[in-house]
Formats: C-alpha cells, structure tokens, sequence
C-alpha cells in the first residue's frame, strides 16, 4: 500500500472503520481523513482534515501530504454522515467527484486510486439479463437517484484512467452492503416492522458483508499481489442470492404486498416521515432484483469473500433483533397457507413459496400464526 493515503467519507461509520483498519497496516505510514462534516466516531491515529472534495481546496490537501494513494469512499446512496439533504448527497457524488479527480490528475504523486460503486449501475428493469457481468451494458440508463450517480461518477473515473495511464485505477461495484453495522435504505427498510413489497414479485438479491468490504478495499489499494491483478473494475458480492420472501422470513417481519402504484405512494409516504428512504430505485430493485457474477473478483482480483450472501444477511438479522413475529412461526405459518393453496392446484406460481406474497401476509397469514400460537 502507498506510504500515504487519503480515504474520503470519513465521516460515514464505512469509511471510519476503513480509515482505523489500514492503519494497521505496517507499510502505511500516514493516513490523512477527509469529510465535510466532523465524523461522529474516532479514527485512530489518522489526520482528519475538514474540507468539501466538491471544492478546489482538496487539491492543496493531496499536495500538501504527498498523497500516492486515494481511496474513494464519499459515493453514496443516503444522506447519513453528510450533514445535508438529498442534493448535497448528488453533488457530493458527482461534482465531489469531478474536483477530486482534477485534483489527482494534476498530482505528480498520486499512484493509485479505489473508487467504490455500486452494481445499481446495472439498472433495474424486466428486460435486463438475469445475471450481470461487469462488462453488460444496462437496457437503459438510470433516470436518477444513487444509480444515476454512481454512473456518471464512473464515466468520469474512465475519462481519469485515459489521461493518467500511469495510475492504477480500481472501481469497485458492491452489491448491497449488509452487517451490524450497515446504515444504507435497504437495511432501513429490512428493520420496518411490516415490510412493503410488490404484489406478484419476489425479486433475488445478493449482499456483501461490511468486512468483506474493508478487506476488498485494503487489497485494490495496495500493490497486486503476484498473479493478479487489482486494476480495473469488479462486481464484489456474496456468493448465493436470497428471494425477498427468504429475507422476510429469517428476519421475523412479514410482508405486505400491494399493487406497484401503491407500493410507489407508501414509498412517498416512508420518506416523508423520515422512517426509511424508500425512493424509486429501491422499489425498482424491489421488483426485478439484481444478481451479478463475480469471477473476475476471484480469478483477477484474488478476493475470496469469508461471508456468502446469506451468512452477511443472518449476520445483519442478528443485529436487528427479533421481528414483529418469530421467524419459526412465521416460517410454519407461510408453509400451511402453501399448503391450503395447493390443493387448489395454484401452488408454485413464483417457484419458491407457493404464490408470490403470501409470505408473511398480514392479513392472511396472520390468523395462521394466531392459530400457531395457540397450539404452543
């Protein structure tokens, strides 16, 4: 790893933990934090410098440490950490981004750079493939949000890597991040007590454990090691998916399933109140879900994730607690209203529990558990 690296969002509890890890690292020798905000946890050792990527100032900070090595982490889907709305999140994102870049182009010391993305630059619709590589174009670009973001965030990266070819440029696209510790608007929409989802969906998804996170970011910011390669950009995911309707059942929180305008207003109606940043991208990944191969994460980059996908979310459950039911009573309950509804010959629609949404259906469902409790 270069002698001095910068790691950006520190404020976000993500680029905190990064920050403390690499500092143990024997080869680094400064480690300098950078944030608009004061961050709310320590960092160790680390130089904490208070400055906005989205103004000229963070060239004079690259210049003045002697910089080799960036790691960018201020990429975000949420406002958490950043100490403002929605619009300074996308500017952080983009313009953030852009003056960075500038900054590093003109900096004769900087080796190598880590940006984190995220797979959502896949897109989400019916048309897509069912299993994306890092080489699959999506069927149309993303219209806003955090998807939108990350994109244009990495065209830019690649316009960087044309013009400084002598630095090592590392993307990195993560599936959802999931752990104790994980504060995105999906694990906000996983602690909802009754989770909204689409009626007839039951989407696939895949996650990454935060410490499979920090592990895969400490190996792109460093030198390769023999017989791979750490630049690039790679899918880094889980191995194995979850259906939603799993998600629900191991978390103890039923679901309820509405037609999608509907989904799209009780989305409207989360946001306003501050519960979870349920915004149209969510509802998108919701729907169709979003599975990515992740070879060339083993085969070039040389990372092997200690967490599947379903050992992150169980590690992420743990954290939450137990749910509006217990996830056993739940389970028993989802399994006898299969049961009722295959013998009316309608059983397997969705292929995995029967018809899709009657897992954990409140209503429904309810009167089963009801009837589970009485028996105990």
């Amino acid at each position: 790893m270069g002698k001095v690296v910068l790691v950006t969002g520190a404020a976000r509890q993500l680029g905190g933990r990064f920050v403390r890890r690499i500092q143990r690292d024997p080869e680094v020798e400064r480690v300098i934090a950078v944030d608009a905000v004061t961050p709310p946890h320590r960092l160790g050792s680390a130089e904490f410098v208070r400055t906005d990527i989205r103004q000229s100032a963070i060239a004079r900070v690259l210049a003045e440490h002697a910089v080799d090595t960036v790691v960018h982490l201020a990429v975000t889907g949420g406002a958490a950490g950043t100490g403002g709305a929605h619009s300074t999140v996308k500017e952080t994102n983009v313009i953030g981004t852009m003056q960075l870049l500038g900054a590093c182009q003109k900096s004769p010391t900087i080796r190598r750079l880590v940006v984190k993305s995220s797979t959502s630059v896949y897109g989400g619709t019916s048309r897509d493939p069912a299993v994306f590589t890092e080489t699959t174009q999506p069927k149309s670009l993303p219209a806003g949000g955090f998807a939108k973001d990350a994109a244009e965030v990495e065209g830019y990266v690649r316009g960087f890597a044309r013009r400084r070819p002598d630095v090592a440029v590392c993307v990195l696209r993560f599936a959802n991040i999931l752990g104790p510790f994980a504060d995105s608007a999906l694990a906000e929409y996983f602690s909802i007590p009754v989770m909204p989802t689409v009626l007839g969906y039951d989407p696939r998804l895949q996650f990454v454990h935060e410490d499979d996170v920090l592990d895969v970011l400490r190996l792109a910011a460093r030198e390769p090691r023999r017989g791979t390669l750490n630049s690039g950009t790679f899918n880094i995911a889980g191995d194995g998916v979850l259906l939603l309707s799993q998600c629900s059942r191991r978390l103890g929180r039923p679901t309820l399933p509405l037609p999608l305008p509907a989904v799209t207003w009780v989305g409207s109606a989360l946001r306003a109140v501050g519960v979870s940043d349920f915004s149209p991208e969510q509802i998108r990944l919701l729907t169709h879900g979003r599975v990515v191969e992740t070879s060339q994460m083993r085969e070039v980059l040389g990372f092997e994730p200690a967490y599947t996908t379903a050992e992150a979310f169980a590690d992420f459950a743990r954290s939450r607690g137990s749910g509006l039911l217990p996830p056993e009573r739940v389970g028993r309950a989802v399994d006898r209203v299969a049961g009722m509804l295959k013998v009316d010959g309608v059983d397997g629609v969705d292929g995995v529990d029967g018809v899709d949404g009657v897992d954990g259906d409140v209503g429904d469902v309810g009167d089963v558990v009801a009837d589970e409790g009485a028996k105990r």
